[in-house]
């Protein structure tokens, strides 16, 4: 069972370098958010090219190191209009470029809301940011993958198939973190919080993301890595084979001495989910 690695939890490195140190950990594959990982290369707006993102991508596979996912964290509900519009054409550049870095998804989270009482000004910004986006997925064979996460103007699996109905592109999929859909109540109800994650979102599911949450003594909802908390992983992993099998899981949340036990983890329970 392949697993993959945030690359940027690695360090800030050259390209060839952060290539070869992923490879040493042992990890099947990456998402990669350029700029957290990469430090010898500028990937301001405009500077990227089809060359550019092949040599790059070529120093991954030349470590049998797959790209699976570009990460491009930006805030698309930013009320500043100039930085709004820097966020979408920066993702817009990612998704034509994705495939020359080898990687078929370009994965966000849509951003945390700067003023949450207003619910409606911040949706709409961000559908129309999703209608440019989708457009953009479409005419270049690529995947968005929109993640969810708690105090994101996207916090739930509710809201998350919200958006997708209102973009049903097959462009437009999931990136599922069981771990950002609980809170301090929903941990006590996880199992149902897990379930219907899945109900709602399993056909549009693209990549998953793989780390584990602890209840601390005032009773706030820390992360660890994977297999170090309360999180109910073989449901998870049963649920998560059954809709894609063999599909991305990407670790986060994990220290390097952490790596080795929690790629074991992952590996081991989704091995066990399909026997």
């Amino acid at each position: 069972m392949s697993v993959g690695l945030l690359a940027h939890l690695l360090g800030k490195l050259p390209y060839k370098h952060l290539a070869e140190r992923v490879a040493e950990r042992g990890v099947d594959y990456v998402q990669l958010a350029l700029s957290k990982a990469i430090s010898d290369v500028d990937f301001s707006l405009g500077r990227m090219s089809p060359g550019l993102a092949n040599e790059v991508g070529g120093a991954f596979a030349d470590q049998r190191v797959g790209i699976a996912v570009l990460g491009c964290y930006a805030s698309l509900i930013e009320p500043d209009d100039d930085l709004y519009r820097h966020n979408v054409d920066r993702f817009k550049e990612h998704l034509r470029h994705a495939r020359h870095f080898g990687a078929s998804i370009v994965a966000t989270e849509v951003g945390v809301p700067k003023d949450p009482a207003r619910f409606a000004e911040n949706e709409e910004r961000l559908n129309r940011a999703l209608e440019e986006l989708v457009e953009e997925a479409e005419r270049w064979g690529v995947t968005i993958g929109l993640e969810a996460a708690q105090g994101h103007l996207i916090a739930s699996a509710e809201t998350l198939a919200s958006s997708l109905e209102r973009f049903p592109s097959s462009c437009l999929g999931v990136v599922l973190d069981p771990c950002n859909l609980m809170n301090a109540a929903a941990l006590d109800d996880q199992d149902e919080v897990i379930r219907n994650a899945f109900r709602l979102l399993g056909p549009r599911i693209v990549s998953a993301h793989a780390k584990d949450l602890k209840r601390g003594e005032n009773g706030e909802i820390t992360f660890t890595a994977a297999g170090l908390g309360d999180l109910n992983y073989p449901l998870f992993w049963e649920l998560l084979e059954g809709h894609k099998p063999y599909g991305f899981v990407t670790l986060e949340d994990v220290q390097v001495e952490q790596l080795a036990a929690a790629t074991r983890f992952v590996r081991d329970g989704r091995a066990a989910a399909r026997t």
